[in-house]
């Protein structure tokens, strides 16, 4: 199984695990009512793996204008039912690793360029065939929702990996509340456009177009695991990390989990999602993790889990559906998911 029951302990990740265990390079200590085991990583932190490499503290990464409803909702989550036992990755390294185009192409990129991302205020758009429309601003989506603490594996489709404690509330109560029609089939989603904060939408040459969508069939959006982020390691989410709001589908590769969301629309038709636009040959819809289906220029059949180095490549094997199989694969029955991928 990949996740684990709580057994009643309220204990959040960011409670036991300080940000002077990054610093200091002290050894995780080990509690969790989820049964999970935080482990030292060999004794060394990523900053000694990378010592070009900015490392950033939680305070560093939080902006002064989170609104405070924001924080209160993220210090009130609870543990979830849903987690990993596996050591979750340092939070210097999953605030300055970073895939977000929007912010430049570069891992390094985001981080430096998100650091004056304004969020607040911050409206989501509901669209499409559903019962309730029209446009909410963020407290209007999350503030009804108790925030629930989840700890995910994180599956790059560039064969990387990592473990990120999450904070956030079912998607599925989002489709609760606004009701989709029957005839919709699919939920799609869109990042915010706006170039004057994101230097990646005005580039002269750039990998993408924009806005940046992606999408999932309506079973799947409802499926217990997809959560909407609004916060890690029990604080608010970093611009870099798709603040104010996320989704997380964790056993599709990271490109599915879109960032800075200000659009969910309810359709009939499957959404046009921008890296199967893109490139079709290399990206699919579905993005399902599955190691017997290679990407055409690399094997998926095994992932490096950050932190890594040139001499500790911390080469692990990829697990089917990211290992949450048991939770998931009744959504893909029959379906041949090599020609489906």
């Amino acid at each position: 199984m990949s996740s684990k029951k709580n057994s009643g302990i309220n204990i959040k990740s960011y409670e036991i695990t300080d940000e002077s265990l990054y610093l200091k390079r002290r050894d995780f200590i080990k509690a969790m009512g989820l049964g999970l085991a935080l482990l030292p990583q060999n004794g060394k932190s990523n900053a000694e793996y990378y010592p070009d490499r900015t490392v950033l503290t939680h305070g560093q990464q939080i902006s002064d204008e989170v609104p405070d409803w924001v924080k209160q909702k993220i210090y009130a989550a609870h543990p979830g039912i849903y987690s990993t036992s596996e050591t979750p990755t340092p939070y210097e390294y999953v605030s300055t690793y970073n895939n977000f185009y929007e912010f430049g192409s570069g891992k390094d990129d985001p981080v430096a360029n998100a650091r004056n991302f304004r969020t607040d205020p911050w409206s989501i758009e509901i669209a499409g065939d559903a019962e309730i429309t029209g446009i909410f601003s963020l407290e209007d989506i999350v503030a009804a929702n108790d925030l629930e603490e989840r700890i995910y594996r994180l599956r790059c489709v560039e064969a990387w990996s990592m473990v990120v404690p999450w904070i956030g509330f079912p998607l599925k109560k989002l489709l609760s509340r606004f009701k989709p029609l029957s005839r919709a089939k699919y939920v799609r989603f869109e990042t915010l456009y706006d170039p004057s904060q994101m230097p990646g939408q005005r580039a002269l040459f750039k990998s993408i177009d924009y806005p940046y969508v992606e999408g999932l069939r309506i079973d799947e959006a409802a499926n217990d695991l997809v959560i909407l982020a609004v916060g890690l390691y029990g604080k608010p989410l970093p611009g870099q990390n798709g603040a104010p709001l996320r989704l997380v589908v964790p056993w599709k590769y990271g490109f599915k989990s879109i960032k800075s969301i200000v659009k969910i629309e309810f359709t009939n038709k499957r959404p046009k999602t921008t890296w199967e636009v893109t490139n079709p040959k290399e990206y699919g819809f579905y993005a399902n993790v599955n190691p017997n289906v290679d990407h055409p220029r690399w094997s998926q059949a095994t992932e490096r889990r950050l932190p890594s180095s040139l001499f500790r490549s911390n080469r692990i094997e990829t697990q089917m559906f990211n290992g949450y199989a048991d939770q998931v694969s009744y959504l893909y029955r029959g379906m041949d998911l090599r020609r489906f991928f």
